[in-house]
């Protein structure tokens, strides 16, 4: 661990109105915790901004005393780039302002907010913006590497509905973003993870939704599993863009309306989200009556606010996890033997393979609109395995890994850069396709020392 002079540290902590944390402080083990267990790291110093002026002073801060500089909003993300080892973490987490203008239909957002507290505020006044599925992930992470969620098929993904962003740049400046100031920043946002600076306020466009939707979970025995995707598979491109219907291969869990015989068997479930005219989501969901015999079914009108939640029981922080990820647009007979092989061999009970319907207008934006490329996209798979006991890592990873590299001859090549694990830093360019030389131009105006490089990081031209 570096060791940085009391008197540089001590005369930060008189610059800023947040805090600073150093080992052995109160609070300082809490702050350097994050949703994945298996990262454990300890940085030198964690500052609590409290407001712009903090950031762009941490910013300097870490520039002078030459440290590695992590950047933490929800500290949600897999690879754990929220927290490093030795150097400055700037904590967003008090930051955490939703101001909702519902005649215009905006939100602004600061970066220590998470999906959950969005949706309070915005939910309010009937409105929401495509972001996520677990309410405990931060808006400002998901959104710098794309973002997708139940209402993407209707309105695109979170980067397509961002309007603008205040960022503070490598050299400590604060910049507002959007589509007539700094546009290449505002573009290599979208979509480019943290590489370009410390995003302190969002602003996204808003959409009428609710309070309530048509949604809920439709579980099948795994038995039926491959007739009941290839259905699945074949039924997408007639779906209307208000439905959004998940897959989940997992060992059922202890769910109320699921016989008592069925908790803990392997089961396929869809997990649905109308979110048009809600008296017409029994007729609009019908579909998936037909992708098998359910063992259990739990559909109908429910908060949108509540469903954006349902899963987060199952995604807790403090469980150790670790994810694969590919990028497909349809499911062949080949995918689906590797899925149920692979469902034949879970190493924990809490193991899981999803797929997240994407399509409808996610597909209907240009690749070089964004820096988010996949359009082509119309699933998102992901391997997750999850587990408790540091003894079985070895195990679970190989799980994984065995999975991801069975899936991968009938995946696009293309990658969510949001499930890119800590090792993946060589599929940064297959997680941006075509954009990838016009992001390293961007890299190269606004972060040349590669500053912002704890991440799946895009290196500057002169790196």
């Amino acid at each position: 661990m570096i060791d940085l002079k009391k008197d540089a540290v001590e005369e930060f902590k008189g610059a800023i109105r947040g805090h600073v944390l150093q080992e052995g402080d109160a609070g300082y083990d809490e702050a350097r915790h994050i949703w994945n267990a298996t990262v454990d790291r300890h940085p030198a110093a964690i500052v609590r901004c409290a407001g712009v002026a903090d950031v762009r002073r941490a910013v300097r801060f870490a520039r002078e005393n030459d440290l590695l500089l992590a950047v933490r909003g929800g500290g949600h993300n897999i690879a754990g780039s929220a927290v490093c080892d030795g150097g400055l973490v700037i904590d967003l987490s008090a930051m955490k302002s939703v101001r909702i203008d519902p005649l215009a239909r905006r939100a602004y957002v600061e970066p220590g907010v998470t999906l959950g507290e969005f949706d309070h505020e915005a939910q309010a006044f009937g409105l929401a913006t495509p972001l996520g599925i677990n309410s405990t992930t931060g808006v400002a992470g998901l959104t710098l590497g794309g973002g997708f969620g139940w209402l993407s098929r209707k309105y695109g993904m979170s980067v397509d509905n961002l309007l603008s962003v205040d960022v503070v740049t490598a050299d400590g400046e604060l910049v507002h973003a959007d589509a007539a100031h700094a546009d290449d920043l505002f573009w290599a946002i979208r979509g480019g993870g943290g590489n370009f600076g410390v995003v302190t306020m969002f602003e996204f466009g808003l959409h009428r939704v609710g309070p309530d939707v048509y949604g809920g979970l439709f579980v099948v025995p795994i038995e039926q599993a491959g007739d009941a995707l290839r259905k699945y598979g074949a039924a997408t491109d007639a779906m209307p863009d208000d439905l959004s219907v998940w897959t989940v291969m997992r060992l059922a869990p202890p769910l109320p309306f699921l016989p008592a015989d069925v908790h803990g068997k392997p089961v396929i479930v869809f997990a649905l989200c109308y979110a048009g005219p809600v008296e017409e989501g029994a007729r609009a969901t019908e579909i998936v009556r037909s992708f098998g015999t359910p063992c259990g079914e739990h559909l109908g009108p429910m908060p949108y606010a509540a469903w954006q939640k349902a899963f987060d029981p199952l995604l807790a922080p403090g469980s150790r996890n670790y994810w694969k990820s590919h990028n497909f647009t349809d499911l062949p007979q080949g995918l689906i033997d590797a899925a149920l092989d692979a469902m034949a061999r879970l190493p924990s009970p809490q193991c899981e393979i999803f797929f997240g319907q994407v399509g409808g207008a996610t597909c209907r934006v240009s690749p070089e609109a964004t820096a988010y490329s996949s359009r082509d996209a119309k699933y998102v798979m992901n391997v997750h395995a999850r587990w408790d006991d540091p003894s079985e890592d070895a195990r679970c990873i190989e799980w994984a890994r065995n999975y991801f590299e069975a899936s991968a001859p009938f995946a696009l090549g293309s990658v969510y850069v949001n499930f890119l694990t800590q090792e993946e830093g060589a599929r940064v360019n297959a997680a941006y396709g075509p954009n990838y030389a016009r992001l390293v131009a961007a890299k190269t105006r606004y972060d040349p020392g590669n500053v912002f490089r704890h991440n799946q990081n895009i290196k500057p031209s002169a790196v």
